[in-house]
């Protein structure tokens, strides 16, 4: 290409060749040195210089403003001096008016953009133009457009800087792509044609057709015919040389006295008609009237057409073969042909001028609806006739949109919803769940639906304008109606329900259908267990007189219920007892025993330190227990030193029996233990052996010698006592539900009606059954219970609003079709309305009606609507005059060809006269009004039309006739009775109608059968309810054919269309689990745990039932369900029996004293309010909280201390440290004798950290899963977690020891939650079924289509993939108008010259596919379609030919359009359009005439949906030759003649040894096998080719190639007349070498000088370069080389560099050697 630019990176691109390089710099230096020369020449080198103009400045908008630049004098060399050395007279202006631009205008210019012109080939704007190019997929090509600023209002030019003010000028140029060059494709040769002449010298010829045309400047088409001389042998006889050759006729005309002599007739009988008509009566009158209309008619008197009929003629010569006229006494003598013939004179079509547009059909505003028409008509003057031009269309129409003020706005619709319907669960439920026998108490998430339809918005406002527009046209105006508020705001809408419409007046997304809801769900009751039995108490306290006592006990309310506490069971049970009481005494404790009269031991008493209470255990004043005896002081003992010692009693047992009766009674029980033995007793014998010893005068008194209070036995040790001594009868109130709320006639307030039925409206009252009941008996008379407690039976309600039952109004009727069968009568028809229920009726509101849609018959038109043409006679046969025709060899007066004319006219379908528009309009083609005809001569003869023929009796029996007979004269002519002549009667076999049905095509989906379904009461579908599967129907078409194996309606095969064959739709199953396991004993036996319960697979899903939740992963069978559980600490607690008996193990004679055991039995208990109650499982109570079943201690001697058991540890006070303590204390219970202790009554131990002394925090476990109610499947639920009391040590504990420590509590025990609802896909209905995609043939089908109306949720049952459905249409014969091909050109009885050929017009049927012509049947079959072919309503039977004359040169006829070929450019993904093309060839005679012959023809056309093919070239070698065929062939394997790449083709590979064979290979000129453009050579170790390989192609993207940056501009249509080159665009060009005036800018030159200047500088350092290598290289060779071949650089600063080459060392042993 030279030198160019490059689109996208903008860089220069030059040949390295020196004679470039030189040229170019020879050339800037000249262009240079000439600026430079002309600087000189000039008078001054001083020249002003100017600024930009600064920005506009003003006051005001508009022209009114100034700008100012900067003048300034300067040298040639580019220096800025003084302005004085420039010449004043030629300054430029430094201030000019100017355009000021305001925001405002924007709205009133905008950039013009005016068409891109030509894509002119970049090379065309180059220095280097000539340089030779090779077109490869197109060229690169600029194109330009004007840019202007215009004022917006009438166009006129603005200056640019207006509109550069609000946005940047568009550009200017863009880069195209000029497709290459397309040559002239023609295809191959037909064969041969045969010698033009049977004897002596002839032509041969052979034709070939074009293709493609030449495009874009392509070589145009070669020659279409090749000729060929032939002799097939000399003539025997004379050769024929003259020919006979008809002319054509000429144009139809009237003979001169034909119009004057048919208007004095008509005048005449006009005359004699009104004289007639005056002397009948009116019958009469008016039955002459309508045959004179009639014979008006007959005669084409109408004023829609004028037919008159002409004659025309010919000219018949004698020709030579060469083409030359010769005398007609030459040609051999013949009947001469035709040479005047009748008529018809043409007339064009007339119409009226256009009528006024009819009125808008849009008589609203409203922008966004689309926009009206409006249309107009014109009426036919005048018919076509013969061959005049046919009428234009009658009535045209054009958008419009309503004019005026008085235009009311458009209707508005919008989507309207009925009411929700009730919230129901069972839709969302399993089929597992579904199979449940009791669904009742369903609650949490449900589902409601809604049904959707359409109405008007405005309907309102519309009815009010109409009302206002009825009224202004009455005369009222609206000063006289005096409104007390406007207009517009008067419009009161009331609360009703709008009348539907048709939804598809809806445009916007329809609203949801259904939604997701939540029914609450009951919270249980939850109570405490019974608290203990109180004491005996009167029911009123106030009101004691002879009333008896009860003993209550209660319960409270954990957990309040739904309902209130209504709900709950009885919290309050009574026993009845006797001596009741209201208030007592209550022991609070008992003082330490005091011996009496002030001894230190011996027997004493305790006082009770007591307290007033009420019988609810409340402390209350002293001074109402005064009537009460006080508790009496308890006598006690206390244990002198040699007393036995007993415990303290412990508490009292939990009772036995929580009743008394005859058999069974409460016991309670309690203990003690010896802690220590009494002395024993000393002897007689002792004392007085003593007394001796001693010496004394008398027996001494010994007290500590005598023994003391003996210890009781073991019965002693224990007491019982009866406890809960009240009989076994419990009674208590029982409650019933309560009943419905009703009207409370002490109310005032009256219960209406509202919309919403939300709110009270009046306060009511409910009541409810209370009766007495003892338990496990029964109902007893209410006196048996406490007054009380007794709960109420009557409480106030709220009465819910009524809601009435809300209706939209009927919809308006639906439209009548207007049907006709094939007689011509209208059918029946019914049309229907509907109303929807918005509301429901409930709490007593008006109930709905139970009509919902309504049905009438449609009133039957009395004319079925269409028109149809009707004929009338046809007129007398019309001759051409006798004077023109007399002197014609052999012609008769009377007899001969004529033509003969009849009327039409337009008719309804019952035969009433209508315009003649509508049948144009409506109607089918019109019937023909004119025909040639034939009067007999007296030598005819004549005949009668052919009878119909004779019936079968049966198919394919016998034979059937028809019949004709001579008529008049032609009886007695001997030629008319030839039958082979004139046959008056033909035979045929009667018709074999034999008919064969066979299935086609595929089986349909499986449908199910209609009316499947179940509606709700508002006609929704409720999910579930629609069946989708089951039992269904699939469908085959059948295909019916008769004898002749055309295609027949399937009636005839007594089969309705289908085969039926049953088929099932699996129905879907869902997933299917177990039920929940029972819930796992809780995790920890105090504190938080957790419980888990689990459900596991038992069926998978399958036909797309409801998917399996999530698994478990281990074994993917099992769901779990874990939650937080919590333990009470003291459920179970250890239960300790009192000490055993003291088993001492050094036993004193004397003392029963010293080192001991004692044992005692520990229990684990359950807990309960009343106390431990029962043994359990010991691993159930916390081990490490197990008292100690044994102990060894010292038994205390007598008179020894004797201290009761240590009492429980003081708690360590936190923090835990080591210098505190914790402390135990214990009491004296037997004083010592003198002279002993008593041991340390405190016990004392340092805290120490998880050893005795713990720290206490909360631990929060994690949230639970979403906890719903028994009864719910999805919805609102709760989380929870527990809140535990951790110890120090990591042990949970009781959480008392948490909440005695006030520790702070910030964590939400519960949080809502929500589980997603398994919402099943939820479908529409089916649509109805769609028309036959086919109308005829074997593969039309129907559609129906659902759509997802609910999209599946959660574990919801999926959509099903079927969303659509389809079955076989009935087949249906294809019938189709098809023409014969066209007979050979009929030029009557001559040789040549200007003749007809014919065709005729058939009915065709075929199956509707694309292979096959069809089958021929009778025409009755195609009466009913419309008389068209392929679309095309003129129907054209016959055409004038030419027959050539021997010898002649003539073209062909047209050859058939050429397949659609597109105009492409393969690999750019750039389409021109598609063309297709067709040519006549010419053929020749005679040899001598051959520069005779006209000039071949093509013509194209545009078309759509053409190939793009590629063309290669082909070569192939001849079996058992060196020699090969090369050819051009297209993409789709034609072989054409050009659009191969103008390279060298593929000449005879016999030039080359061995031939080149492989493939993508051909012969050069050279005798060298060589490979295509794309390929390279692969040769063998000898040096030959041995196969072409593909060179492989590396894109590399360059910067800025998007497509997005490149603005596209299409070819202009190949097809088109025009000598513009089309172009497209490429990449966009940012770097312009080209100033506005096509002249190289500045900085090209600049750019070229500095590369030169580069170039001279990067030369000069490689030489310098080069000289200073070669330099030291003779330095290198002057020293001796080491054997190392080391050579050594001395630097400016003496430092050695070193290098060492292997190929010096070489070099040096060389050259020592």
């Amino acid at each position: 290409m030279g030198l160019g630019w490059r689109g996208a990176a903008g860089t220069l691109r030059i040949r390295t060749e020196g004679s470039w390089y030189l040229l170019v710099t020879l050339l800037l230096f000249c262009g240079f040195w000439e600026a430079h020369t002309q600087t000189d020449d000039g008078k001054s080198v001083y020249f002003w210089e100017t600024g930009p103009w600064g920005r506009c400045m003003g006051s005001d908008c508009g022209p009114g403003g100034s700008q100012s630049r900067a003048v300034w004098c300067a040298h040639v060399e580019g220096w800025t001096t003084l302005h004085t050395n420039c010449d004043q007279g030629q300054r430029p202006s430094n201030q000019r008016n100017c355009f000021r631009v305001c925001d405002w205008h924007k709205d009133l210019y905008d950039w013009q953009l005016g068409a891109w012109n030509v894509c002119v080939p970049v090379s065309a704007r180059t220095l280097w133009a000539s340089r030779p190019f090779t077109c490869s997929g197109g060229e690169e090509g600029i194109q330009t457009r004007e840019v202007g600023c215009i004022l917006k209002s009438d166009g006129s030019p603005a200056e640019d800087a207006i509109c550069e003010y609000f946005e940047p000028k568009p550009r200017l140029e863009q880069a195209c792509l000029i497709p290459c060059p397309q040559d002239c494709v023609v295809s191959e040769y037909s064969p041969w044609t045969s010698c033009s002449k049977t004897c002596g010298t002839g032509l041969r010829n052979r034709v070939r057709s074009v293709l493609v045309p030449p495009l874009f400047g392509g070589a145009v088409c070669p020659n279409l015919t090749e000729f060929q001389s032939c002799k097939p042998g000399p003539c025997t006889g004379p050769e024929g040389m003259y020919s006979l050759r008809v002319g054509p006729w000429s144009p139809c005309a009237l003979p001169q006295t034909r119009t004057a002599r048919q208007v004095k007739r008509r005048k005449g009988k006009g005359q004699g008609l009104r004289e007639r008509a005056g002397v009948k009566d009116p019958e009469t009158r008016e039955l002459i009237q309508k045959k004179r209309t009639r014979n008006r008619l007959n005669r084409q008197e109408s004023p829609f057409w004028d037919i008159q009929v002409g004659h025309q003629t010919r000219d018949v010569t004698c020709v030579h073969r060469n083409g030359s006229a010769m005398g007609r006494n030459l040609c051999i003598p013949r009947d001469l042909p035709l040479t005047i013939q009748s008529c018809v004179l043409p007339k064009d079509c007339q119409m009226t001028d256009w009528a006024v547009w009819g009125p808008c059909s849009k008589t609203c505003v409203d922008p966004e609806s689309p926009i009206g028409n409006r249309t107009r008509s014109r009426k036919v003057i005048q018919f076509p006739v013969g061959e005049g031009a046919e009428c234009t269309p009658l009535e045209e129409s054009e958008t419009c949109e309503p004019q005026g003020e008085g235009v009311p706005p458009c209707a508005t619709y919008t989507w309207r919803s009925t009411e929700w319907s009730d919230c129901r669960v069972d839709p969302l439920l399993s089929q597992q769940d579904r199979r449940r026998s009791n669904l009742t108490g369903l609650c949490g998430g449900g589902l409601q639906t809604r049904e959707i339809y359409c109405v008007q918005a405005n309907a309102e406002l519309l009815k009010y304008l109409n009302d206002l527009r009825e009224k202004d046209k009455a005369g009222q105006t609206q000063s006289q109606q005096k409104p007390s508020v406007p207009p517009l705001l008067s419009i009161t809408f009331q609360i009703t329900a709008s009348r539907p419409v048709e939804n598809k007046l809806c445009k916007g997304p329809i609203p949801n259908r259904s939604q997701l809801c939540q029914i609450p769900c009951p919270i249980d009751c939850e109570v405490s267990p019974w608290g203990a039995w109180g004491p005996c108490t009167f029911e009123n306290c106030d009101d004691q007189a002879g009333k008896k006592g009860f003993k209550l006990r209660k319960r409270q309310v954990t957990n309040e219920p739904t309902g209130g506490p209504g709900n709950c069971p009885h919290l309050v049970e009574a026993v009845p007892c006797d001596e009741p009481t209201c208030y007592n005494w209550q022991l609070v404790d008992l003082d330490q025993c005091v011996p009496d009269d002030e001894k230190p031991c011996g027997p004493g008493t305790r006082l009770a330190q007591v307290q007033c209470v009420s019988s609810n255990g409340e402390e209350v004043d002293r001074n109402l227990c005064t009537s009460y005896p006080a508790p009496e002081p308890v006598p006690c003992e206390v244990p002198c030193s040699r007393d036995c010692v007993l415990s303290d009693w412990t508490t009292w047992s939990t009772c036995s029996q929580t009743c008394s009766s005859k058999t069974i009674e409460g016991k309670q029980m309690r203990t003690r233990s010896i802690l220590a033995y009494n002395a024993g007793e000393v002897t007689a014998m002792v004392v007085s052996w003593i007394t001796v010893m001693e010496g004394l005068s008398q027996v001494p008194k010994f007290p500590e010698l005598f023994g003391g209070a003996l210890c009781p036995n073991s019965s002693a040790l224990q007491e019982v006592r009866n406890c809960n001594e009240h009989a076994c009868t419990v009674y208590h109130w029982q409650t019933g539900p309560w009943g419905p709320c009703t009207e409370d006639p002490s109310a005032s307030t009256l219960n209406t009606s509202s919309r919403d039925g939300q709110g009270p409206c009046s306060m009511g009252m409910q009541t409810r059954k209370v009766i007495c009941v003892r338990v496990n008996v029964g109902q007893v008379p209410p006196k048996k219970c406490p007054d009380g407690p007794r709960p109420s039976t009557v409480r106030p309600c709220q009465l819910p609003c009524k809601k009435d039952c809300i209706m939209t109004p009927f919809s308006d009727w639906t439209p009548c079709p207007v049907t006709c069968d094939a007689a011509g009568n209208a059918v029946k028809c019914k049309q229907s309305r509907k109303r929807l229920i918005i509301q429901l009726p409930s709490n007593g509101g008006q109930d709905c009606p139970e009509v919902l849609e309504e049905e009438r018959d449609c009133e039957v038109p009395k004319i079925c609507p269409g028109f149809r043409w009707k004929t009338h006679k046809w007129r007398k046969c019309q001759l051409v005059p006798w004077l023109l025709r007399k002197e014609r060899p052999g012609a008769q007066e009377t007899c001969g060809p004529g033509l003969q004319t009849r009327a039409v006219s337009c008719r309804q379908l019952d035969g009433t006269q209508a315009d003649v528009s509508e049948c144009l309009k409506f109607g089918k083609a019109m019937p023909a009004i004119t025909q040639r005809c034939q009067l007999p001569c007296q030598d005819d003869c004549q005949l009668t039309n052919w009878s119909k023929f004779s019936s079968c009796t049966a198919d394919c029996v016998g034979v059937r006739t028809r019949k004709r007979a001579l008529i008049g004269r032609s009886k007695k002519k001997d030629k008319c009775k030839n039958t082979q002549m004139y046959p008056l009667s033909e035979t045929q076999y009667c018709p074999c109608d034999k008919y064969n049905a066979q299935p086609v095509g595929n089986w349909s989906d499986c449908i199910l059968p209609e009316g499947g379904r179940v509606e709700s009461i508002l006609g929704m579908k409720v999910q579930g309810d629609i069946k989708e599967c089951g039992q269904g129907y699939r469908y085959q078409a059948m295909v019916c054919y008769d004898q002749d194996n055309r295609l027949v309606e399937t009636l005839r095969c007594n089969s309705h269309g289908y085969i039926e064959e049953a088929c099932i739709i699996p129905c879907p199953s869902d997933c299917k689990l177990s039920e929940w396991s029972n819930w796992s004993r809780c995790s920890k036996s105090c504190g938080s745990g957790v419980k888990v319960r689990s459900k596991w697979l038992r069926e998978k899903p399958y036909n797309g039932g409801r998917p399996c939740p999530k698994l478990d992963h281990i074994n993917q069978a099992q769901v779990y369900e874990v939650v937080p559980c919590q333990s009470d600490c003291n459920q179970y607690v250890w239960v300790a029996e009192p000490w055993s008996v003291w088993k001492v193990s050094n036993v004193d004679l004397k003392e029963n004293c010293g080192e001991g055991v004692q044992t005692r039995k520990v229990r684990c208990m359950l807990n309960t309010i009343d106390g431990p109650s029962e043994s359990v499982e010991d691993y159930l109570c916390d081990p490490e909280e197990m008292p100690l079943g044994a102990r060894e201690s010292r038994l205390p001697c007598p008179e020894d201390c004797v201290l009761n058991d240590w009492g429980p540890w003081s708690r360590c006070s936190l923090p835990c440290t080591r210098t505190n303590n914790r402390v135990r204390t214990a009491y004296t219970l037997r004083s010592p004798t003198v002279g002993r202790q008593c041991p340390d009554t405190t016990d004392r131990e340092p805290c120490s950290l998880n050893l005795n002394c713990f720290n206490y925090f909360y631990n929060i476990t994690d949230w639970s899963t979403c906890q719903l109610s028994p009864n719910a499947v999805c919805g609102s639920g709760i989380k929870t977690r527990m809140l535990d009391c951790v110890r120090s040590d990591g042990k949970s504990v009781d959480i008392k020891f948490c909440e005695e420590l006030n520790l702070e509590k910030r964590w939400q025990m519960n949080i809502s939650c929500v589980v997603e609802c398994p919402v099943n896909c939820h479908l529409s209905e089916w649509s109805a079924w769609s028309d036959c995609s086919q109308t005829c043939g074997l593969e039309g089908k129907m559609w129906r289509q659902r759509s997802v109306v609910q999209a599946s949720q959660g574990d919801g049952r999926p959509c099903p993939s079927q969303i659509e459905q389809w079955k076989p249409c009935p087949v249906r014969p294809c019938y189709r108008w098809k023409y014969s091909p066209w007979s050979e050109c009929r030029v009557e009885s001559v040789v040549c010259g200007h003749g007809i050929r014919y065709r005729n017009l058939s009915c065709f049927v075929s199956d509707g596919s694309s292979n096959g012509e069809g089958s021929l049947v009778d025409e009755e079959l195609c009466s009913s379609l419309e008389l068209a072919i392929e679309g095309d309503k003129q129907i054209n039977l016959k055409e004038a030919c030419t027959l050539p004359c021997p010898g002649e040169c003539y073209l062909m006829e047209w050859s058939d359009w050429s397949s659609c070929v597109s105009v492409c450019i393969k690999g750019a993904d750039m389409d021109f359009g598609s063309v297709q093309v067709r040519s006549r060839a010419v053929l020749a005679q005679e040899p001598e005439n051959l520069q005779l012959c006209p000039d071949q023809a093509w013509e194209s056309q545009p078309c759509t949906g053409g190939e793009c093919y590629d063309y290669k070239w082909f070569s192939n070698v001849r079996l058992n030759s060196t020699h090969s065929t090369i050819w051009c062939q297209r993409s789709d394997g034609l072989n054409v003649t050009g659009g191969c790449p103008a390279m060298n083709p593929p000449v005879d590979n016999s030039s080359c040894d061995p031939p080149c064979l492989m493939p993508k290979s051909f012969c050069n000129e050279a005798g060298m096998c060589m490979c295509e453009e794309g390929f390279t050579e692969v040769l063998s170790p000898t040096g030959q080719l041995d196969q072409c390989a593909p060179i492989p192609i590396l894109e590399i993207p360059t910067a800025g190639d998007k497509k997005g940056d490149v603005k596209t501009s299409r070819a202009i249509n190949p097809t088109q007349p025009t000598t513009v080159q089309p172009g497209r665009t490429g990449r966009t060009w940012y770097l312009q070498p080209y100033g506005p005036d096509g002249k190289l800018k500045m900085w090209v030159y600049g750019v070229a000088a500095g590369a030169f200047v580069l170039l001279i500088f990067i030369v000069s350092m490689i030489y310098l370069a080069c000289s200073y290598c070669a330099k030291v290289h003779r330095s290198l060779k002057a020293q001796e080389s080491d054997a190392n071949g080391t050579a050594v650089w001395m630097g400016q600063n003496a430092h050695e560099m070193i290098y060492t080459c292997p190929d010096c060392q070489e070099l040096a042993q060389s050259s020592s050697s």
